[in-house]
C-alpha cells in the first residue's frame, strides 16, 4: 500500500562534491516541519551526506550525472529520503550493504550503507548495472509534548 504525503519536495543536481553540502541543508530544512532534535537532525545529515556522496563517488566515478533527492512526511511524524542516480548501478547490491565493503579505493571506508543503516529507521537500496541506484530510508521523528508550565 502506497502511503500518500503530506507534504513533498524534489530536487534535482548535479553529482558535484560540493552540492553534497547543499543536500544535507536541505533535507534538515525540509525535516524542521516535523520538529526533530539536533540529534535527530544529524542522523537525517548523516545519512543524506552517505547516500548522495555514494552516487557522486560510485555512480559517476569519471563523469558528472544527475541525482535526484525527493523527501515526503508520511503519516506518523515520518520522514522519507530517496536518493536517485542513473549511473553505473552495482550488481550485487547485498555485497555492497557490507560493511568494509567498497569500490572505491583505499580513501574509501566502506561504511556507507551501514552508516545510513544505523541513523534511519528503514533502508531499502534497488539497483541494476548500467541503470543507476535508488537508496530509500526512513526516519520516524518522535513526537514532542510541550512542558507544562
Amino acid at each position: 500500500m502506497k502511503r500518500r504525503p503530506e507534504n513533498y519536495v524534489t530536487l534535482e543536481f548535479l553529482s558535484r562534491s560540493s552540492n553534497e553540502g547543499f543536500a544535507r541543508l536541505a533535507a534538515a530544512a525540509f525535516a524542521a516541519q516535523l520538529d526533530p532534535t539536533l540529534d535527530e537532525l544529524g542522523d537525517i545529515k548523516t545519512a543524506v551526506s552517505e547516500a548522495v556522496t555514494n552516487a557522486i563517488v560510485h555512480a559517476y566515478p569519471n563523469q558528472l550525472g544527475k541525482i535526484v533527492m525527493k523527501l515526503r512526511l508520511l503519516e506518523n511524524q515520518t520522514l522519507e529520503l530517496v536518493i536517485r542516480d542513473w549511473g553505473c548501478g552495482m550488481e550485487d547490491v547485498e555485497q555492497a550493504r557490507q560493511p568494509l565493503f567498497t569500490t572505491g579505493g583505499e580513501e574509501r571506508s566502506g561504511m556507507g550503507f551501514t552508516i545510513m543503516e544505523s541513523f534511519m529507521n528503514q533502508l531499502a537500496v534497488k539497483s541494476a548495472p548500467g541503470k543507476g541506484t535508488t537508496v530509500t530510508m526512513r526516519k520516524r521523528i518522535a513526537s514532542r509534548v510541550p512542558a507544562k508550565r
